[in-house]
């Protein structure tokens, strides 16, 4: 009979029942069955010592399931090993040994061997070697987790109560930097301090650089705060140590001091530029404070003000002004520019039907071409603002937006606005229509009635001169679609009323020719009559109200005619083609006949009545000259094709993809008295998968032209030179070819369309690059075509061919080439090449930029840590790198 179970049950009730409060010692082994020592317990976990099938228990139970610990602490302490947990009962002390673990609220310790203290809540970690069957097997370092902070050494003492300790020979790491150092002693939440420390953001062993410095001191998430800091490259520090040091540790934005750029300017001097502070107010608004100075007398100061709230708005305030001196103070062609810019950017969605937008700019001729460095800045000719405010009243399907707009010409300085632009719409209604929808409608049900409206002021300030001009203009269209058969017919009735303030008044004013004006002009004068005289045409505008009412009505039809085709074959279930014919007949009358009044008239030199439009000049023009009844045809095509699901996929399903759109459009006047016959227009697009986009367009003249291009009465066909020729032709082609991301397993991820449209639209780097290059895409492509053909006359033909190209390839894993850059065909010149070379170095970057040739030539050269918090550590050399820089 096995007696080890009652022994067993035995000692424990001994141990409960023991007057003194100590738990004895009691050791499970085959040899000892009685306790040899009065003042601990050992559990051993090991089989050669206990049997845990004779104790009716499994080995996983002792070895996996934590041990409850409870003393003077004010909370549970869960405690686990695989070897053994010894319990000091007068002492107060718990060791643990092999894997242990100690948890304790939200901390968290490993290591070879700790000892727990009751009475004090302090504990002891270190590391050990443990040894199985006489080999080595691991060394078990002490490793602490507090919340989100992690910690690695040999020697930990901490104090569960208070959170104070101290680790020797420690280090500490999250995802983007570590320290470490001989002793790191923890004084509470937010201070650490270091004896011995070393700062690097670089993950490899050994790191590739870092910071030594004697004392230091961390608060988390903060900043780290050193005393006499040696930068070290490889273990080989610089030779002139830093007294003190401020390195930031929190993510996303902080306050600090903004590093300059140093550099040399051509005409200007070397120059401290970007030079200031940032100031990061709240979690809603930041503030940015920079300025530039250069060596001969010239200066900068730029402001950039940020603020934002989720949900409600953003925007920012930019605004800089320059005063830079090119030349010394002896040179006699020394100037001094002043610019200036101003820039808002507001959005904010006020109610769930309005919301304001606003992007105003302001900005001195030479602001841009003087102090930025991004290409496509330099490439601007007109400056854009805009501010909208737009209403939705989704109840009555009608809209409201108020708008400002403003364009600035750089080259002239001419400036045009449109204050304010109102608008206002109300889409189709049916004002005969019943709420029973049960019958069937009748044909005045389906009447819809449509209505815009709009108000206008428009100025413009041309070499100095401003000319102001405003009007209404009301539309009101009606449209009725029944469909007979398979052919909708859709009669339509269009009404437009211009309100101006003003119209123009135009005479011709006599000039007497070179004889000059004595009796002996006079006298040839008559003789040679108004062959002898020239005329100037002068134009006045009139303060007077006047109202322009024009109309037209007009019947479109419309069908559709489908064909089918059977592929089955590569994938292709079928081939479908659309034929979309319509054709349409409106009429206008002729409004500059004289009972309409639109139009007035001069006598020229010749007695020539001239007609003009009253309003020719206003801002939504006047009403058209000439009777109006065309015939137009159209026809569009589309091809489709609809593949086939993939039966060892059950997810696959059918797809219908486009192939292309061919569409083709011409006209007769029948109310013209010559060239009743319009051009031909022809337009195509297609998309072949998703790489590749083609489109087109182009017009044929059934005319015969004179030898100055002007279109003659006369058709091709009749003398004989064939059916249309060629007026204008225009092809484009684009494609985007981006391979997918590599992943260091091996596989790979799809880019998606955000990142096609990112490499798409970035055509050059600045002077400071926003985004670093993306070592994990192997290659991108893009490449646009564009050809236009112009026939001004039958010789004299216009021809604009150019190709871009953006092509971006890893040559190794940590080399990158980036070459952007457009060719004109006609000109037989590169426009605006560029040439990238970056190199990954692991926890640093080097990028260079050069501009070979063109206007804005030069090249840059920067080795930079890739850290956020340690972005002003770089390496700079640049050298005429455009004209200016930001």
């Amino acid at each position: 009979m096995n007696r080890t179970p009652l022994i067993l049950l035995f000692l424990l009730f001994m141990v409960v029942l023991n007057t003194e409060g100590a738990l004895r010692r009691i050791v499970f082994s085959p040899n000892d069955t009685i306790p040899t020592s009065n003042d601990s317990l050992l559990v051993s976990l090991n089989d050669s010592i206990v049997n845990p099938d004779s104790l009716g228990l499994s080995l996983d139970s002792l070895a996996k399931k934590d041990s409850v610990i409870k003393g003077d602490i004010d909370t549970l302490i869960y405690a686990s090993a695989t070897d053994s947990i010894l319990f000091f009962t007068k002492q107060k002390r718990i060791e643990i040994y092999n894997d242990a673990i100690v948890k304790y609220r939200t901390t968290e310790l490993k290591s070879g061997r700790i000892i727990v203290y009751m009475e004090t809540s302090n504990l002891d970690a270190y590391a050990t070697e443990i040894d199985s069957a006489g080999y080595l097997v691991k060394k078990q370092k002490p490793e602490l987790v507090d919340g989100k902070d992690k910690y690695y050494g040999e020697v930990m003492k901490y104090n569960f109560k208070t959170k104070k300790g101290y680790i020797t020979y420690a280090s500490t790491d999250n995802q983007e930097a570590s320290y470490s150092g001989v002793k790191i002693k923890k004084m509470d939440d937010k201070n650490y301090f270091v004896e011995g420390g070393f700062y690097t953001t670089c993950d490899h062993d050994p790191p590739h650089y870092g910071f030594v410095c004697t004392q230091m001191k961390v608060i988390p998430d903060e900043q780290l705060i050193g005393k006499w800091i040696w930068l070290t490259f490889g273990g080989v520090p610089f030779p002139i140590p830093l007294p003190f040091a401020v390195i930031p540790l929190q993510k996303g934005r902080r306050s600090g001091l903004l590093a300059p750029a140093f550099g040399s300017r051509t005409g200007y001097g070397r120059y401290l530029s970007r030079f200031g502070y940032y100031w990061a107010i709240n979690d809603y608004l930041d503030l940015t404070v920079t300025g530039d100075y250069y060596t001969r007398g010239g200066w900068g100061l730029n402001g950039s003000f940020r603020y934002a709230k989720r949900y409600d708005f953003t925007g920012y305030v930019e605004a800089g002004y320059s005063n830079l001196t090119q030349g010394e103070e002896t040179d006699p062609d020394k100037s001094v520019e002043k610019n200036w810019r101003l820039r808002l950017v507001h959005n904010q969605p006020l109610t769930p039907d309005s919301r304001i937008d606003a992007n105003i700019e302001f900005v001195s001729s030479d602001y841009i071409r003087q102090n930025s460095s991004n290409y496509n800045d330099l490439l601007r000719n007109n400056i854009y603002s805009n501010i909208t405010y737009f209403q939705n009243f989704e109840n009555l399907g009608a809209g409201l937006s108020v708008n400002y707009s403003r364009e600035q010409e750089l080259e002239s300085g001419n400036i045009s606005e449109v204050l304010p632009n109102i608008a206002f719409t109300k889409s189709v209604f049916y004002p005969f229509r019943s709420d029973d929808i049960t019958n069937e409608q009748a044909w005045y049900e389906k009447l819809g009635v449509s209505y815009s409206g709009q108000f206008q002021n428009n100025r413009k300030n041309i070499l100095g001169v401003l000319d102001v001009r405003g009007g209404f203009r009301h539309n009101i269209n009606l449209s009725v679609s029944p469909k007979v058969g398979y052919i909708n017919f859709t009669p339509n009735v269009s009404y437009q009323e211009l309100w101006y303030n003003k119209q123009i008044e135009r005479t011709s004013i006599y000039i007497p020719g070179p004889l000059g004006s004595n009796m002996m002009s006079s006298y040839l004068y008559s003789l040679m009559g108004t062959n002898a005289l020239t005329d100037s045409i002068v134009t006045n505008d009139v303060d007077k109200l006047g109202f322009v009412r024009t109309f037209r009505v007009g019947i479109t039809a419309t069908t559709k005619l489908y064909g089918m085709f059977p592929v089955d074959a590569l994938g292709v279930a079928a081939l479908r083609h659309t034929i979309i014919p319509t054709l349409s007949y409106d009429y206008q009358p002729d409004f500059a006949a004289d009972g309409w009044g639109y139009f007035n008239s001069y006598t020229d030199v010749t007695g020539k009545q001239v007609k003009y439009s009253k309003y020719e000049r206003e801002i939504f023009g006047g009403a058209s000259m000439g009777e109006q009844q065309n015939l137009r045809l159209g026809i569009s095509n589309i091809f489709e094709i609809k593949t086939k699901p993939d039966l060892t996929d059950t997810t696959s399903k059918e797809k219908k993809i486009q192939l292309l759109n061919f569409n083709a459009a011409m006209s007769y006047n029948f109310a013209a008295d010559s060239l009743k016959l319009s051009n031909l227009f022809l337009d195509y697009r297609t998309q072949i998968l998703d790489f590749l986009s083609l489109s087109g367009s182009a017009v044929f003249s059934p005319y015969v032209w004179d030898a100055n291009g002007r279109e003659l009465n006369k058709f091709l066909i009749s003398e004989g030179e064939g059916l249309v020729q060629l007026r204008n032709f225009n092809f484009s082609a684009s494609a985007i070819l981006i391979a997918d991301k590599a992943k260091e397993t091996g596989a790979t991820d799809s880019v998606d369309v955000k990142e096609k449209v990112y490499y798409q639209n970035r055509n050059y780097q600045g002077l400071y690059a926003d985004v670093d290059p993306d070592f994990s895409i192997p290659w991108s492509l893009n490449l646009s075509f564009n050809y236009n053909e112009n026939r001004v006359t039958p010789i004299q033909v216009l021809k604009y061919t150019t190709l871009r190209a953006d092509l971006n390839f890893n040559l190794t894993k940590y080399w990158k080439f980036s070459l952007g850059g457009s060719y004109d065909f006609e000109n037989k010149e590169f426009a605006a090449p560029q040439i990238v070379v970056s190199r990954d170095l692991h926890c640093w970057i080097m990028n260079f930029i050069w501009n070979p040739i063109g206007t804005y030539t030069g090249y840059r050269f920067e080795i930079k840590v890739k850290a956020p918090q340690l972005q002003d550590l770089k390496l700079e050399k640049s050298d005429n790198f455009f004209s200016g820089r930001r």
